[in-house]
């Protein structure tokens, strides 16, 4: 389900020298910088269960505080969401998996999720 593997920064198992050091702050700089034109890594697509009203968003690191912001890639998607019909209750926010409330449809309506926080 994830676009982009998720980038993760291990530190070195040493230090020893000083090419160690070196490419671990060039690994840093290079993530800060991605981070700085926008590169998160928090994306990931979604798409609504067929034939029912409601699909669990999974993803690690999602919270009952994160910000998801749903960008729809189909023409069902776009309308399920101009329709106000999606929406996610506080109570189905929890930590990794959020449940999604949505109308019955069978076509398929992918999103384009960012997760924020």
């Amino acid at each position: 389900m994830t676009v982009r593997p998720f980038l993760h920064l291990p530190p070195p198992a040493t230090f020893s020298n000083l090419a160690d050091v070196s490419a671990y702050t060039r690994r840093v700089w290079d993530a800060l910088f991605r981070l700085r034109q926008g590169k998160i890594e928090s994306v990931t697509e979604f798409q609504l269960a067929p034939s029912a009203t409601t699909t669990a968003l999974n993803y690690q690191g999602l919270s009952p505080q994160s910000v998801v912001i749903f960008d729809p890639k189909t023409a069902a998607a776009a309308t399920e969401l101009a329709a106000g019909t999606m929406y996610v209750l506080t109570a189905n926010r929890g930590n990794d998996t959020w449940t999604v409330t949505h109308s019955n449809g069978s076509s398929p309506r992918v999103f384009q999720v960012a997760i924020l926080g």
